[in-house]
């Protein structure tokens, strides 16, 4: 059963919180970070990525940029920009995009929970990216910016919360992106008790985005344990920071691909390639988006192509084989088009669905690409099955939009 806990959380003075927060470190480069930051010394962007307090070309990975990140930190507090809650506590904090809000639980999950595979993942991780997040991690001794979890939904949990956010908002604001950002504290013992239990009778929780942030947090409180010769297990390290939203409220957005060229083949033999395993019909110059599991769109040559899967070619009874981005990925790009890594190949770009096909039409009308590949988002009992069966998706298969925002909650590690 899940274990979670209340926290003692560090955030911003109301009156600060939108000069703090900040989008996550990865979701932006250094150039962005440096631009967003600019004139603004009580950005986040100052702990994440610390590399803009340096000049333009500074490795990101050099050890005085993290040294920096943990100066900025402890500036941050020394000057009432981060206050630490005095009592261990919950929070609210809700996300409204395109008038509909999910609402999410900042709480504190175990780490054993992650090593042990009850906190799921449905993703690969690369070690790189681990070991930078756990440099992070290690230096500021905390979880500087949460996890994104997903639980199976629970109306008692929405009933808690509903109330909670029945009063007005600790912080509420729309960031630059047009996102609406509200922050609640649950102050109310019974209520953070009940919490608590709740989750301890939830069988698993699920890594909806974050599966670096999460490996890092879940290896550097592994780490602490070990070298702690007086460990009891109740120690701030073997918990880390998530925010976690019932499954029913969460939308996954759609992840597109764009490929440099055709491997060799004319417009006419490719289309031709297609009609093997798929039912193509010509859409014309209007942008055409997938409308159902299975059925795809491909751009090229100034016109929009619907595809549809024939039957035989997937198998809707295998959590990874009914996946579009298995039939795309098996059918057109490596059978087709030769692009055998979707990790590794440079032909191949990838670009997530809250830019809107616009993107990838402009990206192939530009020459840098020649053909652009629509999916059909992934669904939330989609994912859950999969990580449930314990496989991995193939790469860039869920998006998930709005993100957190980083700097309403911190969690320290001591």
């Amino acid at each position: 059963m899940a274990i979670i806990k209340p926290f003692k959380g560090i955030r911003p003075p109301k009156a600060m919180v939108e000069k703090v927060a900040s989008r996550p470190y990865d979701v932006l480069n250094s150039e962005e970070a440096r631009k967003e930051a600019e004139g603004n010394e009580q950005s986040l962007y100052h702990i994440i990525k610390p590399e803009i307090d340096f000049p333009v070309g500074t490795d990101e990975h050099d050890a005085k940029v993290y040294e920096k990140a943990a100066e900025n930190f402890k500036k941050f507090q020394d000057k009432g920009w981060l206050v630490q809650d005095k009592e261990d506590l919950y929070y609210v904090y809700a996300q409204t995009m395109n008038g509909r809000t999910q609402y999410g639980l900042c709480v504190c999950a175990y780490v054993d929970d992650y090593i042990t595979g009850k906190i799921k993942k449905h993703e690969l991780t690369r070690r790189d990216k681990e070991e930078d997040r756990m440099k992070h991690v290690r230096v500021n001794n905390a979880n500087i910016e949460p996890v994104f979890f997903a639980y199976p939904h629970n109306d008692e949990l929405d009933a808690i919360v509903a109330k909670v956010c029945s009063k007005p908002a600790e912080y509420d604001f729309v960031s630059a992106d047009g996102f609406g950002h509200h922050f609640w504290v649950i102050d109310d013992k019974n209520s953070i008790a009940r919490i608590t239990e709740i989750f301890g009778n939830i069988p698993s929780l699920y890594i909806a985005d974050g599966h670096h942030r999460s490996a890092a947090a879940a290896l550097v409180g592994d780490e602490k344990r070990k070298q702690n010769p007086n460990h009891t297990g109740k120690e701030e390290y073997n918990y880390f920071l998530a925010v976690c939203f019932p499954d029913n409220q969460l939308n996954i957005i759609d992840y597109n691909r764009v490929v440099k060229d055709l491997n060799g083949l004319s417009t006419e033999q490719f289309l031709s390639a297609l009609k093997e395993n798929f039912i193509v019909e010509e859409k014309g110059a209007e942008i055409y988006k997938p409308n159902k599991l299975h059925n795809f769109s491909i751009y090229l040559t100034g016109k929009w192509y619907s595809l549809t899967a024939k039957l035989g070619t997937y198998n809707d009874n295998d959590p990874i084989g009914v996946l579009d981005v298995t039939i795309s990925s098996k059918l057109i790009l490596d059978d087709i088009l030769g692009i055998k890594d979707l990790r590794s190949d440079k032909r191949i770009d990838f670009v997530g669905g809250i830019r809107g096909l616009g993107e990838i039409k402009k990206r192939v009308d530009s020459g840098e690409m020649q053909v652009a590949l629509a999916l059909y988002p992934v669904s939330m009992n989609q994912l859950i099955a999969i990580a449930d069966s314990g496989n991995i998706m193939p790469p860039k298969t869920t998006w998930f939009e709005p993100k957190l925002r980083s700097g309403l909650i911190i969690h320290k590690l001591v």
